[in-house]
C-alpha cells in the first residue's frame, strides 16, 4: 500500500486489506507460490541477459556474474504446472518459484509433482482508488511563500548545497522506483530535464504487463519529483541528473492479485536493468501480517529486498504511516535487515512527525535507520502540491543517497548503507523514532570533519547522573530556548528500553537516579550535535 497522508491537496484513502480463507468464492480460486526443487543453467547467458550496468555492479561488488539464483525457472516445470493451474503469472528466478491462480483440488495435484518443493498461499487484496489519466495539462507551478519555505527546506535540511556546489547531482546512478503509477511524467515540466537527456531508461507496468506507466495513481509522480524534480529552477529533490527505471507495482483501481507478487517481479527486473538504488514508498502491514512477522525474514518482499542487497543494490523503503495507529510499527519490506528504512520528521518541530511508524523490528533491530522531512512539496500531474507521508521522506533520502554514492563509487551498497547511517545528524545516538537522524551532505563532502565540541556536561555522583547544558554556548532565554535534547537507555542486549525527546528550558536539564537502572545498561545523551554515554 502506498504511504501517503491526507491533505487539502493530496487525497489518501487508507484501505482495509482483506485476507480470504482458502476456497472462498470466485470459483474457489486463490493465489499461490509454487516453489521448485531445482533448476539448471541451460542456455542462460548473463552477458546477453543483463544490462551492462548490472554487469558492472556485480564486478565492482565482487558478485558472481553467472549465479544459479539468476538462472531462469525450468520451462518444463512451468509448463507442467500451467497445464493444471487455472492461470500462471510471474516466475521468480531468485526464489525458483511460479505464481499461480488455482483451486484447492488443482493445488493438491501440483503439490504432488516430484519437482515441486512447496506450495504456499499468497495474500490477495482488492480496493478502489481514483484513476488519473496522463495528459498535457496547463501546469500550475506557482506556490505560496510558506510553500516555498518548505520546498527549500526539504533538501536544505540534508545540506543540499554541499552537494550541488560541487556538481554532485546523482550523475551515473540508476534509480528504480516502485509505485502505483506515474501520470504526466512524460509531459510534466518538473521532469523536462530528465526527459530531454533521455534518462528514463525503462518503464514497466507489472499489472497490465505493458511498458506504459504514465497513468493511474499520481503517487509515483509525486515520489519521482522528491528524488529528481526541478520546478521554476528550484530543485524538489537532490538526484536531478540520475537515470531512472519506473515500475508500476500497485493498482489504481481494482487489484486481482498480490501487490507483493509484483514487488518481487519488479525487484528482479530492476536488477536485470542495472539499478543501483531502489526507492519503495510502499509497505504491507495489518490484516496481512502480525507485528511479530516484522522480523525481516517472514515476508517474501523482505527476503527479496535482502536478495537485492546481495546483488549490490541499495534499497530504501518508507517506514510507514502507522505511528498514530494501533499497528504503530514499520511495515515490510522496511523491516528487512539490508533495507535502509526512512522515517519522517515534522517541518515545524524538526523531530518525529506523529504518523511516522516506529521501530524496532520484532527481533529488536533498529528501525528506522535514518529520517527526512515527512511533509514535502511535490509535483502532481497538474500542479505543485503539499503532501504528508513517509512516502516522501523515503525518496528525499534516496536522492540524497544517490548523491552520496556519487562521491565514492568504489563503495559497495552495504558500505554506503553504513555511511548513510553515520552521516545522520544524531550518530552515534539513535532511537526508534528517528534512527540516526537526518543524513548530512557535509559528511561526504568534508571527508575530515572537525570533532564536535561538547555542548553539555555529564556529571556523576554515587547516586545520580545529571546533564548540564554549556552556558557559554547557549542562551536558553533567547533563540536556544526549547532546543531538543535526546536520550535513551540501552540494555545489555543492545536494544533500547526507553528513549525520550525533551525541550531544554533550564541549564540543569536532566537528573537520573542510578538506582532506577539496571547494572550494565547505557545512558546515551545527544544535544546539538554532541553525544556522550554513561554505563550504569
Amino acid at each position: 500500500m502506498a504511504y501517503q497522508m491526507r491533505t487539502s491537496l493530496v487525497l489518501l484513502v487508507i484501505f482495509s486489506l482483506a485476507w480470504r480463507p482458502l476456497g472462498y468464492a470466485q470459483s474457489n480460486l486463490e493465489k499461490y507460490w509454487v516453489f521448485f526443487t531445482d533448476k539448471e543453467q541451460g542456455a542462460f547467458d548473463p552477458y546477453a541477459y543483463f544490462d551492462q550496468k548490472a554487469i558492472e555492479r556485480r564486478v565492482k561488488s565482487n558478485i558472481p556474474i553467472n549465479h544459479p539464483s539468476d538462472w531462469p525457472v525450468t520451462f518444463s516445470y512451468v509448463d507442467s504446472v500451467a497445464a493444471v493451474a487455472t492461470k500462471t503469472s510471474h516466475a521468480s528466478r531468485w526464489f525458483n518459484a511460479l505464481s499461480i491462480s488455482a483451486t484447492t483440488n488443482q493445488v493438491e495435484t501440483i503439490a504432488a509433482f516430484e519437482f515441486v518443493k512447496a506450495v504456499e498461499p499468497m495474500m490477495v487484496i482488492s480496493y478502489p482508488a481514483s484513476m488519473v489519466m496522463a495528459e498535457k495539462p496547463t501546469y500550475k507551478s506557482s506556490i505560496s511563500t510558506a510553500e516555498m519555505k518548505l520546498l527549500m527546506k526539504q533538501t536544505a535540511r540534508m545540506e543540499a548545497d554541499a552537494f550541488h556546489d560541487k556538481n554532485i547531482r546523482g550523475q551515473g546512478l540508476r534509480i528504480a522506483i516502485f509505485d502505483a503509477g506515474f501520470p504526466s511524467v512524460d509531459v510534466n515540466p518538473a521532469f523536462e530535464h530528465i526527459r530531454a537527456a533521455n534518462r528514463i531508461i525503462k518503464t514497466y507496468d507489472f499489472l497490465s504487463k505493458k511498458e506504459n506507466v504514465y497513468k493511474h495513481s499520481a503517487h509515483g509522480c509525486n515520489v519521482l519529483s522528491c528524488i529528481a524534480g526541478i520546478i521554476n529552477g528550484q530543485r524538489i529533490g537532490l538526484a536531478t541528473e540520475a537515470e531512472f527505471l519506473l515500475a508500476r507495482t500497485e493498482s489504481g483501481m481494482f487489484e486481482p492479485f498480490s501487490e507483493e507478487e509484483n514487488w518481487l517481479a519488479a525487484v528482479e527486473w530492476a536488477d536485470k536493468n542495472g539499478a543501483d538504488l531502489i526507492n519503495s514508498s510502499l509497505g504491507y502491514t495489518n490484516n496481512r501480517y502480525f507485528t511479530s512477522d516484522m522480523d525481516g525474514k517472514t515476508s517474501l518482499v523482505a527476503r527479496a529486498a535482502n536478495m537485492a542487497a546481495r546483488k549490490g543494490i541499495l534499497v530504501l523503503n518508507a517506514a510507514g504511516n502507522d505511528g498514530s495507529d494501533d499497528w504503530k510499527y514499520q511495515g515490510t519490506p522496511a523491516d528487512a535487515d539490508s533495507v535502509l528504512s526512512v522515517g519522517g520528521i515534522d517541518f515545524n518541530t524538526d523531530f518525529h512527525i506523529s504518523f511516522s511508524s516506529f521501530g524496532p523490528t520484532s527481533d529488536k533491530r533498529m528501525k528506522p535507520n535514518i529520517c527526512a522531512l515527512g511533509v514535502a512539496m511535490v509535483a502532481g500531474p497538474k500542479a505543485m502540491e503539499k503532501a504528508y507521508g513517509t512516502s516522501f521522506a523515503s525518496p528525499l533520502a534516496t536522492g540524497f543517497a544517490a548523491c552520496a554514492w556519487q562521491t565514492d563509487r568504489e563503495a559497495t551498497n552495504m558500505e554506503m548503507f553504513k555511511k548513510l547511517e553515520q552521516s545522520g545528524e544524531f550518530y552515534p545516538y539513535f532511537d526508534y523514532a528517528h534512527g540516526f537522524g537526518v543524513p548530512q551532505a557535509s559528511f561526504f563532502v568534508n571527508k575530515s570533519a572537525e570533532p564536535v565540541a561538547s555542548t553539555f556536561e555529564m556529571n556523576t555522583s554515587n547516586f545520580e547522573v545529571s546533564i548540564e547544558i554549556d552556558k557559554a554556548q547557549f542562551d536558553l532565554e533567547g533563540e536556544d530556548a526549547g532546543a531538543m535534547l535526546f536520550y535513551h537507555i540501552e540494555n545489555t542486549k543492545g536494544y533500547l528500553d526507553k528513549y525520550y525527546v525533551i525541550a531544554v528550558r533550564t541549564y540543569n536539564v536532566l537528573q537520573l537516579n542510578k538506582a532506577d537502572f539496571k547494572k550494565g545498561s547505557t545512558l546515551r545523551v545527544h544535544f546539538k550535535g554532541y553525544t556522550k554515554s554513561y554505563t550504569f
